[in-house]
């Protein structure tokens, strides 16, 4: 099965919920003005109840490179999603970390712009909204990443659910997809009916 973060999450048992469904990867996200904001204390709670080869990946946008380290370093992550508007120079001044960056697409993608970063992080293309970062629940036109050869493996994110997940991995071939409100009753609180809907969408899927 293709591999999938479960991004978002603020509480145990929807954690242990997604791994034991099939999540590689969970996401906790460090922007504070995010409905799905969670405190440093309570990320490493649950980091620390995880199983083993599952990857905590910490979510920022436009954070001081100081409190980035802080915060990965407190709760023991070393994979980090930069979801605002960070240069590649930032970029590169975290690249002892496995960095993924992400990249909000609206009607078109400005590929001289993401190759800036190609050859230091993983590529993660999700919806633009223009008064959010992510967990908009609206897909992009995934065409325009068929656009052009996507040299390195990448993750799909923006809007997916169990209805229109298998379409959207048929389509554009990504590495791993990135989900949040598609499986969720409220921003942060992620349901379980959704979650093993979803999952099942994937099975026989590759």
């Amino acid at each position: 099965m293709i591999r999938v973060k479960i991004c978002g999450i603020t509480n145990k048992d929807d954690a242990l919920t997604a791994v034991r469904l099939g999540a590689s990867a969970l996401g906790f996200i460090f922007y504070k003005k995010s409905p799905r904001y969670l405190s440093p204390d309570k990320a490493l709670k649950i980091i620390e109840a995880l199983p083993p080869f599952i990857v905590p990946v910490g979510v920022f946008v436009n954070e001081k490179e100081g409190a980035l380290k802080d915060i990965v370093n407190f709760c023991g992550i070393t994979t980090v999603q930069l979801h605002g508007d960070e240069s590649p120079q930032y970029c590169q001044r975290l690249k002892h970390f496995k960095l993924i960056k992400a990249f909000r697409i609206k009607d078109q993608i400005d590929w001289d712009m993401v190759n800036q970063y190609e050859t230091i992080c993983t590529q993660l293309f999700d919806t633009c909204h223009e008064n959010e970062y992510g967990g908009s629940g609206k897909s992009f036109n995934w065409n325009l990443l068929n656009e052009k050869k996507i040299k390195k493996p990448f993750i799909l994110s923006g809007g997916l659910n169990a209805q229109n997940v298998v379409e959207a991995m048929n389509r554009v071939k990504p590495y791993a997809l990135d989900v949040s409100s598609g499986v969720e009753e409220s921003p942060g609180k992620k349901s379980k009916e959704r979650l093993v809907e979803f999952f099942e969408a994937l099975k026989g899927q590759g």
